[in-house]
């Protein structure tokens, strides 16, 4: 396998000022990611985890410690990396296929080259025959698969979730964590979702990463070593839930 899309977390720290005091928003933040790992974060609101994803994308680089991608320090945005945010953030004035060629902007991809890609991630999403469709033409779920496509159509190493499926209804977000995996399979990239839900990130991933706040730090990695398509229900599935909610709990008490 390439070692393109894995990332290397080494002694992360973040500080804030808010309203003349220094709050430490992540401290001591060490996490390896293979290629084509799935990970999960998980912890309660405020420990860091949509703050390690900004750092991530580059989206903030005043930070302590080393965010190492492919061996490479990250300094800033770039095609390496894509995003997916809980709002799908398509533009309104943009058809589907606008949105996702939008995030080509900066390749050096030829038209004809830019136009098979964006296709090709169209079909993967399974939103063939709605490329003219206007947003608000789209249901929230396809909007998220929009946003999913335009995600990965730079062919990032690493693709990062930050409550992707947050704001659907439940039906639609168990369909669309289906197509994640089918997705993720597909593409053999680099997976790193936030999420609330435990369920929805035991059901993803190989391993879920618990944080915990004051300061936002790693607490414990899981593995998750079950077959898919995994059984909800299952004894085993259930175990990990278990182990997952009982470390939060317990950390968020000796918080």
């Amino acid at each position: 396998m390439s070692n393109r899309g894995t990332l290397d977390i080494r002694n992360v720290a973040k500080t804030y000022e808010v309203e003349g005091r220094q709050v430490n928003a992540l401290s001591g933040v060490n996490l390896h990611v293979a290629p084509g790992e799935f990970i999960s974060i998980v912890g309660p609101s405020g420990c860091g985890k949509s703050t390690l994803l900004r750092l991530i994308i580059g989206l903030d680089t005043g930070y302590q410690g080393d965010i190492l991608l492919d061996g490479h320090r990250i300094t800033g945005t770039s095609l390496d990396r894509g995003i997916v945010f809980q709002d799908h953030r398509l533009l309104p004035w943009l058809t589907l296929e606008q949105n996702v060629a939008l995030a080509l902007e900066n390749s050096r991809l030829s038209g004809a080259e830019r136009k098979s890609t964006v296709t090709d991630h169209i079909e993967l999403v399974g939103l063939s025959g709605f490329e003219s469709a206007w947003p608000h033409q789209l249901s929230g779920g396809m909007a998220q698969r929009a946003a999913i496509a335009r995600g990965l159509v730079g062919r990032p190493g690493i693709l990062l979730l930050d409550e992707p499926l947050g704001a659907l209804d439940a039906l639609t977000r168990l369909r669309l964590q289906e197509e994640l995996v089918r997705i993720w399979k597909a593409e053999g990239v680099t997976m790193i979702l936030v999420t609330h839900d435990v369920d929805e990130a035991i059901y993803l991933s190989d391993r879920v990463v618990v944080m915990n706040s004051t300061p936002g730090r790693i607490v414990d990695e899981i593995a998750v070593d079950l077959p898919r398509p995994r059984d909800r229900a299952g004894a085993e599935f259930s175990a990990i839930k278990r182990r997952v909610l009982s470390l939060m709990g317990e950390y968020a008490e000796a918080a």
